[in-house]
C-alpha cells in the first residue's frame, strides 16, 4: 500500500477507535495498538505535510465531549502526554530535557488507567468538576464527582481559586464485585475498570454513580491563586495537606533512578488498587517546565512510558468448563504456572467453542499467553511445532457439567448454555428473576436476601421458596422476625399471581412478559401449555418456531417437571384469570408512543389487554390505533404514512370510558 492510502486507512481506523473510546466508552482497539498506529501516522504525515488535515487524529488532544452534560471550558488545558515505548526513548527524553535544563530532576508516577478530571475550588469549596474532553472543553460532571468520598468538598486554608487534576478510577475489587452483580442480573459485563469508571462518571443519575464506588488519584496542581510552588513534589505535598488522595510517586535525581522506578512500578502493578497503563516521568522543578514549554499537543517536560504486553509460552494441562449464573458454559485452559504482568498465571479464558476450534487449542499444546488489557489472561495462539503426538480436538460437553441438563447453542450467537430450570450454577439469577416485579413480584426478596437464603442452604430451587420456615428465615443475617414475617406474607400473596406471570418467572428462553400473557390467554392452564404440541404453539400469534421449541424443550426437562410439581404442592396458582366481561378491544392492536401523562405504558397496556385488546411495540398495517403522547417520534410518523388512526391521550381515555 502506498503512503497516501496508508495515511487515509490509519486516519479512518484511529478516528473510529477514538470515537469508541472517548465518546461511546466502548473501546475495540487496545491502547498499545492505538499508540503504535498513531506513531506511524505521525511519521507519514511528517513525510507528507501537505496531507495533514484538521480532522487528523494527530491534530487532536483527545475525544469530543458528550452532549448529555453541559460543556466546561478548561481555564488551564488538560494536556495529554507523549508516549515512549522503550528505555532508549526514555533516555532520548532525558537528553532533550537536559539540553535545556542541565540539572533537572524527575518524579515518576504510575499512570492510572481511568478518566481524567479537573476539580475546581473557590475559597476552599468544591464548586465544579469536569472531564478532560478534548483537553480544552470537557463535560460538567460535578454532581457525580461529589459522590466520590475521596474528593474533599471543602479544604482548609485554601487559596481563593484552586484547580487540581486527577484520574477517576474504579478499584479492582469494586469492578469485580460490580461485574458479578451484573452477571447475576443477566446484564452486559464491563470490559475493564476504565470502561466501568467512564460509564459510571457519565451517568445522568448521581445515585447510580454513587453506587459504583469510584475513587480518584490526584496528581497535578493546574492553578493555585496566590500560592507559590517551586517543585512538583512540593505541589503534591500541598495537595496531600489539603486532604486529597495523592498519586504514589518517586523522586529521581538521574536517568538510572527513573528507569529503575519505571521497572519497579511495572513489576508491582498488581499491588495497586487501580489498573495502570504505564508510568509517567515529569520534570520536578516548575521553573524548568516553563522554560521547556509545550508543543501543540504535548508538554516537553513529561513523558508516558507504555509497558509492552508480556507474551509468554505455557502448556495446556487441561480444559475445564465453568457454568456462569446465566447458564453460559465458558471454557478455561488450565496452564502450567507462568509469570505475567506481575502475577503468576495458572488459568486463561478460552471464550467459547468457536474460539477453541478456530485456534485448534488442545490439551497438551504449548500456547502463547498474554494478559488482555493487563487483567484477564488469554491464549493468543498454539505453538504448532511443539504439539505432542496423539492430541485430540476439544469438543464441548453435550450436558451441563454442574446439573446434567442438556445444553444448547444460542440461536443468535456463539454461547452454549445450560437450560436446566434448577441448575445450581444459575440459582441466584433464577431466584432473583422468579421473584422480580414483572414475574411473581415477591416483595422483599431482593438479591441480598436471595444470597442469604442460598448461603444458608435454605433454598436450592425456586420451588423451595414456598416451603421456607419463618423461624429459619428470621435467624438469617440482617433479617429478624419482622422482616421474616413480611417475606412470608409476600410469598403467600405471590401464590395468587396470574399464570402469565408464572410463565414469565420460569425464565424460558425467548419467552418474555408479552409471550407469557399470550400463552396464558391461549392455553388458560399450565397443564394445557405443558401438553401443547409444536403445531399448537406456533399457531399462537407472535409465537414463532424457535420460541415454541424452547417451550417444548423446557417443559420436557426433568428439572422443569420437578419445579412445576414443587410449585403445585405449594399451592401456586397455575390458571389464567378469567377474561373480563368488557371485551371492547377484542381483535384490536394498539401501539403506544411518546410520554403519557395519566399512566405509564405498562399501565396503559394492562388496560388494553384487560379489555381484550393487544399492545404492540411496532406499527404495521394490522395496527388498529396508535396512542400518541408527548414527544411522539417515528412511530407516529409511520402511522400517519400508513393512514393508521392516531389517538391523543384524551381520546384514548374516552375509549376506555
Amino acid at each position: 500500500m502506498d503512503d497516501l492510502t496508508e495515511i487515509e486507512t490509519l486516519r479512518r481506523e484511529l478516528n473510529q477507535a477514538g470515537y469508541e473510546y472517548y465518546v461511546l466508552d466502548n473501546p475495540t482497539m487496545s491502547d498499545y495498538d492505538y499508540d503504535h498506529k498513531l506513531r506511524r501516522l505521525e511519521e507519514l504525515e511528517a513525510a507528507h505535510p501537505e496531507t495533514v488535515t484538521p480532522d487528523s487524529p494527530t491534530q487532536r488532544v483527545g475525544g469530543e465531549p458528550l452532549t448529555s452534560f453541559s460543556q466546561v471550558e478548561h481555564q488551564v488545558p488538560l494536556e495529554s502526554l507523549q508516549d515512549v515505548f522503550d528505555f532508549d526513548e526514555v533516555a532520548a527524553f532525558d537528553q532533550r530535557v537536559k539540553g535545556v535544563a542541565p540539572d533537572a530532576s524527575y518524579v515518576v508516577e504510575p499512570k492510572v488507567d481511568g478518566l481524567s478530571v479537573a476539580l475546581e475550588y473557590e475559597n476552599g469549596l468544591f464548586v465544579r468538576g469536569a472531564t478532560r474532553g478534548d483537553g480544552r472543553v470537557g463535560e460538567n460532571v460535578t454532581e457525580n464527582l461529589r459522590t466520590i468520598h475521596s474528593i474533599p468538598l471543602k479544604i482548609p486554608d485554601a487559596p481563593p481559586h484552586l484547580i487540581v487534576r486527577g484520574e477517576v478510577f474504579m478499584p479492582k475489587k469494586v469492578f469485580h464485585a460490580l461485574n458479578e452483580e451484573r452477571e447475576r442480573r443477566g446484564e452486559a459485563l464491563f470490559a475493564n475498570p476504565r470502561n466501568a469508571a467512564a460509564g459510571s462518571l457519565r451517568q445522568l443519575d448521581p445515585k447510580i454513580a454513587a453506587s459504583r464506588r469510584l475513587d480518584i488519584q490526584v496528581f497535578n496542581v493546574q492553578l493555585a491563586e496566590g500560592i507559590t510552588l517551586e517543585t512538583h513534589l512540593e505541589s503534591l505535598e500541598f495537595l496531600r495537606s489539603k486532604g486529597f488522595k495523592v498519586i504514589p510517586h518517586y523522586s529521581c535525581t538521574d536517568l538510572e533512578a527513573v528507569t529503575g522506578h519505571i521497572r519497579e512500578i511495572g513489576d508491582n502493578r498488581e499491588q495497586f488498587q487501580f489498573d495502570i497503563d504505564g508510568a509517567v516521568v515529569k520534570v520536578n522543578r516548575l521553573s524548568d517546565r516553563v522554560v521547556l514549554g509545550s508543543t501543540a499537543k504535548f508538554p516537553r517536560w513529561a513523558a508516558a512510558y507504555k509497558y509492552p504486553p508480556e507474551i509468554k509460552a505455557s502448556r495446556v494441562v487441561d480444559i475445564t468448563i465453568q457454568v456462569g449464573r446465566t447458564g453460559v458454559l465458558t471454557p478455561k485452559a488450565v496452564l502450567e504456572p507462568v509469570r505475567l504482568a506481575g502475577t503468576t498465571v495458572t488459568n486463561a479464558t478460552l471464550h467459547n467453542q468457536d474460539f477453541i476450534t478456530e485456534k485448534d487449542i488442545r490439551i497438551g499444546d504449548t500456547v502463547l499467553v498474554r494478559k488482555a488489557g493487563e487483567i484477564i489472561p488469554e491464549v493468543l495462539s498454539v505453538v504448532m511445532e511443539q504439539r505432542p503426538e496423539g492430541t485430540q480436538p476439544y469438543l464441548f460437553p453435550t450436558v451441563c457439567p454442574v446439573c446434567g441438563a442438556p445444553v444448547e447453542r444460542d440461536k443468535d450467537g456463539a454461547h452454549i448454555r445450560c437450560v436446566g430450570a434448577e441448575c445450581p450454577a444459575q440459582l441466584l439469577r433464577n431466584l432473583a428473576h422468579f421473584a422480580s416485579r414483572d414475574a411473581m413480584d415477591i416483595d422483599g426478596l431482593g438479591i441480598a436476601v436471595v444470597e442469604n437464603l442460598v448461603s444458608a442452604g435454605l433454598v436450592k430451587t425456586p420451588g423451595d421458596l414456598y416451603f421456607l420456615d419463618e423461624q429459619d428465615v428470621a435467624k438469617l443475617e440482617r433479617m429478624g422476625k419482622r422482616s421474616a414475617k413480611k417475606l412470608m406474607d409476600a410469598l403467600e400473596k405471590s401464590k395468587e399471581q396470574d399464570l402469565s406471570r408464572l410463565i414469565f418467572a420460569f425464565g424460558i428462553r425467548q419467552v418474555g412478559q408479552k409471550a407469557g400473557k399470550i400463552l396464558a390467554t391461549r392455553f388458560h392452564t399450565l397443564d394445557a401449555l405443558q401438553n401443547a404440541s409444536l403445531e399448537e404453539l406456533t399457531a399462537v400469534d407472535d409465537i414463532g418456531e424457535i420460541t415454541a421449541q424452547s417451550i417444548l424443550d423446557w417443559m420436557a426437562s426433568p428439572q422443569s417437571q420437578h419445579l412445576i410439581q414443587r410449585l403445585k404442592e405449594a399451592g401456586v396458582n397455575m390458571t389464567a384469570a378469567e377474561q373480563g366481561s368488557d371485551q371492547r378491544f377484542a381483535g384490536m392492536t394498539f401501539v403506544l408512543t411518546g410520554t403519557l401523562v395519566k399512566f405509564t405504558r405498562d399501565e396503559a397496556s394492562e388496560l388494553i389487554e384487560s379489555r381484550g385488546g393487544k399492545s404492540s411495540s411496532s406499527v404495521s398495517k394490522k395496527t388498529s390505533y396508535v396512542v400518541a403522547g408527548e414527544a411522539a417520534g417515528s412511530k407516529l410518523r409511520k402511522a400517519q404514512d400508513l393512514g393508521i388512526p392516531v389517538l391523543t391521550e384524551e381520546e384514548f381515555l374516552k375509549l376506555l370510558e
